[in-house]
């Protein structure tokens, strides 16, 4: 009894701590200011903005009754140990300490959202796998690490959505972009932006011989705000064309594939996956305004590091991780060292072991 009241004193004590760290008092006073204002006459004259503003607030209140929760939880318990401590009562025990289980449980996944703490973490996001030099090995890799990213986003119950994709001549693709929603899907697919190394006997060889691909991942945050990126008429050209297909029966007759060039920055986005042109352009339009934001991002994460006088690299050209199946297998991520020989649970999607070691390394760069 004593080492369950001992137990939930500390988590009382990491609970408080954290709560300093997650600024929840900065969020309950803004769910009173929020609530405040949306029963203000003339809140929804703006539908736009009270919608934004209400999803805010729904936010912003979950987060504040998620905490809230926990610490009734932890007090609950600590107030029922006590009880029976007093009365000489042991059955209390094992409800509370099963109690004290799941509320550290819960208090070790908030923890972990420490470290998904960022402006655009908690963002949908748009992942673009493309094919590096190496033919058609390195097109089968590119088609097999977006057969990764696919697997992962179903273990972690989020929503995708192919916007485009380029195949490969003989195997494999060239490129393919991919739409992942769900909530801190940007904040952790984020570790995966760089170069993926892959060592194997080729399929395509006619002598088995080892080959090495490439194959490179970026990650942007969708844009969520309207008005967030302003992107003017005169500085987008929009071009269509026939999408590409398998021939047959399969080709494209209309011209319902969109390009869009922005012309400030000379990024170019396709989509050609939808059968109508209109949705092709608005999915090319979601992109473009990602890479946008991106950019953004980046130039802000290059001051911050300046001010700082560190390198950073925002390239994400840089090689993050080795995946070597031949001679010996393993999987290597040469920023965090971490590693796994199940190279077949890897490829299927089990990749939250490299996803939690980068956040990690990440919070004790920035501490």
């Amino acid at each position: 009894m004593n080492e369950l009241l001992l137990r939930a004193r500390e988590l009382s004590q990491r609970i408080s701590d954290l709560r300093c760290d997650f600024d929840l008092a900065n969020d309950e006073a803004r769910v009173a200011e929020l609530e405040d204002r949306s029963s203000e006459p003339g809140f929804w004259d703006d539908a736009e903005a009270a919608r934004t503003l209400m999803q805010e607030l729904s936010v912003a209140r979950e987060r504040v009754e998620t905490w809230r929760s926990l610490e009734r939880r932890v007090r609950d318990a600590s107030d029922l140990l006590e009880l029976g401590e007093a009365e000489g009562d042991e059955s209390v025990a094992e409800s509370a300490g099963a109690d004290l289980d799941a509320a550290e449980r819960d208090l070790v996944a908030l923890e972990f959202q420490l470290q998904l703490s960022g402006p655009y973490d908690s963002r949908n996001a748009i992942l673009a796998v493309h094919a590096g030099a190496g033919g058609t090995d390195s097109q089968d890799w590119a088609d097999m690490l977006l057969r990764m990213y696919l697997r992962w986003a179903e273990r972690k119950g989020y929503s995708t959505d192919l916007l485009d994709m380029t195949e490969g001549e003989e195997a494999g693709i060239k490129s393919a972009t991919l739409e992942i929603k769900g909530k801190y899907a940007f904040g952790y697919l984020q570790s995966e932006r760089g170069v993926h190394r892959l060592v194997r006997l080729s399929p395509f060889n006619s002598a088995s011989a080892r080959q090495t691909s490439f194959a490179k991942v970026e990650v942007m945050p969708e844009v969520e705000e309207v008005g967030e990126i302003q992107i003017p008429e005169d500085d987008i050209r929009i071009d269509v064309y026939r999408s590409s297909g398998a021939g047959g029966q399969n080709v494209q007759k209309n011209s319902t594939a969109v390009r869009i060039t922005h012309i400030p920055t000379g990024i170019v986005v396709t989509c050609q996956n939808e059968r109508s042109q209109g949705r092709n352009r608005d999915s090319a339009m979601k992109v473009l305004e990602a890479r946008l934001l991106e950019r953004e991002v980046n130039r802000l994460e290059e001051e911050k590091a300046r001010l700082k006088g560190q390198h950073v690299d925002v390239s994400f050209g840089s090689q993050i991780r080795n995946y070597v199946l031949h001679p010996y297998k393993m999987v290597k991520d040469v920023r965090t060292d971490f590693e796994t020989s199940d190279t077949t649970a890897v490829l299927d999607g089990e990749i939250d072991g490299f996803i939690a070691a980068y956040l990690k390394s990440r919070v004790g760069e920035e501490s």
